[in-house]
Parts: C-alpha cells; structure tokens; sequence
C-alpha cells in the first residue's frame, strides 16, 4: 500500500522577506508539481524550496496538490489557542503602567497575542519580564531589525550575570514568541543554542518539619492550605483552584480539575485534614472556591507563599520552603512508605513514571536497604 504524499508548509524569513517553505520527502510527481508553482525557488541554508508568502501563492499550493498530495498547515497557521481551558486574562494592568523615560514597554501585538493565545498569568508575567529586558538593551534598536547574533550576545550577558539556565530558556522562549508568533517567522532562531536544563534533586522535608509547619500556622484556614498542599500532593494553583464541591468526604478524595496538561485527577484526602477543613467551613463559609480572598475571588498566589514562609520561620526551620516543597515531600514520603510509584504517578498527575521515578533519588527507604560496606 502506498503512503499518503504530503507536504508541510512552513514559515521562512529569505533576505528579510516572508516566505513559504515546502518541505516533504524526494517524489517524482510532487517535484514535478513543485516546478510549476510561481515564483519557485530553493533555499540552500534551510534546505527546502519556497516561495513568497501571499494569499494567492497560498491557494495555488494547495490547488495544486488537491488530490495528489496532503498540505499540512500545522507549523503555517499559529492561530490556535494554547490552552482553550486557561481563564481569560485582563492585560490592562501592563497597558494601564506609566511610561517610564529610557525604558521600552511590552508592545500592545505581544500582549494581544499573549491574550489571544490564553497563556497562563504565571507565563504572561515571566514573559513580559524577560521581553522587556531584551529590548530595552537593545534600547536604541527596532526588535524586528536584530538577529541572531544579537540574540546571542544578549544570552551570553545573562549568563555572565549569572543568571539560572531555566531563566535563560525563558528569556529563549519569550523573544521567540516575539518572532514566531507575533509576527509569524519560526525560522528566525532556529539555531539558537539553548542551555541544558540543570538536572537538580527536588528538595524535601522530613515529616517532623512538615507537622511543625503545620502546627505553626496562624489560624485554621492557614493549616488547611499548608495540611492540603502536603496531604494531598496539590500544586500550588492547583489549590487554589479548588471548589468548595471538588472535596468528596464520602469517597474521601479531592477532585482536581483541568489541573497541568489540562487532566483532570484526584488525589487522596487526609481524615485529619478532612477535620480540619470541615471546622474551617464552619468558621469561613466559602462560597465557591475553597479558599476565597476577603472579597469573595480566588486567594492568591503571594498569600500562601507568606503563609507557608512565615509559618516555617515560626518551625525554626531555616531553609527556603516553598509550595512546590511539600508536594515533593509527599510524593517522596509515600515512596518511603513502600507506595507503588505508579500510584503515585496518578496521584501527582505525571504523564510518565519517568518523571515520578526523580523522588526514588532522594527517597530514604531505598538507601536504607544498602548494607554498610565497612561492616
């Protein structure tokens, strides 16, 4: 049986100008077709033939291979949405900021398209941030006029500043958003080098400093955010998502909704954190989120990073505890405790064991079973 021909459209920037690349595997018949597109020609630096980019070259490709060959517009046409199930965000706060003299700001087409393509508000700020730094050290330059080079050299300087490789890959990927998607060049930086991502233990705490933390908090809503993140390995906007409905007492689970990838799951429920929640209903009476802000809306992010860091202060615990920090503990305190770790995969939501199988590195039970190769 025959394979299915195809070509894939993709975006290409040729002596400044923005084209149409044709890329698909050597066959006589497509080549044939190729030839008689207008405006054809070949491109040595990416390896494919091309044309310019315009609406009739664009439907006389794909009236060309009708019936002969599969047009896949895939890497063509960005307009899809990132993540149909994300909130839309309000970016007023970043139009509505004063100018301030020698400093560029984001450019309304960026924020548009953050908006359009329903980036998470975590990613909308990282982004913004990161953009902005790069072009305001290009101050005096137009952005659509650098190029790679530049590019580089901005890198190599956050390097030389020390920056983390994780904020250097952000700032990658927020000034190829830039080119990519708002003004349609994927090819712009395909050879940019990326750093390689820092393979670092998760950090955990002991149980003993978990009850600390917990027993140190200032009322009982505190307890129940810091007692859920850990019992119930929550991400930290994963609690804070939370209904007040998506605690299930009677199956004695929490129900976690469009949480990353946008899977939904469940994960265990406490009793002695399901006691404590039901005492804090009383007192509290949320409405429709779990944990509400005084004025009824979602409680936020900045609250129970304090929440967590005043209350491990408050333990005599002295390093930096964050969110993130207890679910490592639960995922590796259930290893510890002889958990299969493909149940744990489900509680975390991981899409692979792959990724739960980093807390067998800094789980105790595993180096216990070691015999002391001095006695």
């Amino acid at each position: 049986m025959e394979l299915q021909k195809s070509i894939t459209l993709k975006h290409l920037l040729v002596e400044q100008k923005k084209c149409i690349g044709l890329q698909f595997t050597t066959n006589k018949v497509i080549q044939v077709l190729v030839d008689t597109l207008p405006n054809i020609a070949w491109s040595q630096e990416f390896g494919m033939f091309y044309l310019p980019n315009n609406k009739n070259n664009l439907e006389q490709i794909f009236k060309t291979f009708h019936g002969v060959a599969w047009v896949n517009g895939n890497y063509f046409f960005t307009e899809k949405v990132i993540n149909e199930d994300n909130p839309i965000l309000n970016l007023e706060r970043y139009r509505k900021r004063k100018p301030k003299e020698g400093f560029k700001l984001c450019p309304e087409e960026y924020l548009l398209k953050l908006e359009l393509k329903r980036y998470s508000d975590n990613t909308v700020r990282n982004y913004v941030a990161c953009f902005e730094s790069f072009i305001n050290h290009y101050y005096e330059i137009d952005p659509i006029n650098l190029n790679e080079n530049d590019v580089r050299k901005y890198l190599q300087k956050l390097i030389q500043d020390g920056k983390s490789n994780s904020y250097v890959n952000l700032a990658v990927n927020s000034i190829k958003f830039f080119y990519e998607i708002v003004h349609g060049m994927p090819n712009r930086f395909y050879s940019i080098e990326r750093p390689r991502k820092e393979k670092q233990l998760p950090e955990v705490l002991s149980k003993e400093e978990i009850i600390k933390i917990i027993n140190n908090t200032n009322n009982i809503k505190h307890r129940c955010i810091v007692g859920l993140l850990y019992s119930s390995g929550l991400r930290r906007a994963e609690l804070l998502n939370l209904n007040v409905t998506d605690i299930d007492s009677k199956r004695m689970v929490v129900i976690i909704k469009n949480a990353k990838g946008n899977k939904d799951r469940i994960s265990v429920l406490s009793p002695s954190i399901l006691k404590d929640l039901q005492k804090y209903y009383k007192e509290y009476r949320p409405e429709k989120y779990l944990f509400e802000g005084q004025k009824g809306d979602k409680y936020s992010v900045t609250s129970v990073l304090n929440i967590i860091s005043t209350a491990a202060k408050k333990a005599g615990i002295r390093k930096k505890v964050t969110p993130h920090m207890l679910r490592h503990s639960f995922a590796t305190h259930l290893l510890e405790n002889g958990t299969d770790i493909r149940h744990i995969q489900l509680l975390l939501g991981h899409s692979s064991t792959k990724t739960t199988e980093i807390y067998t590195h800094v789980a105790n039970k595993s180096f216990m079973e070691i015999k002391d190769l001095l006695s």
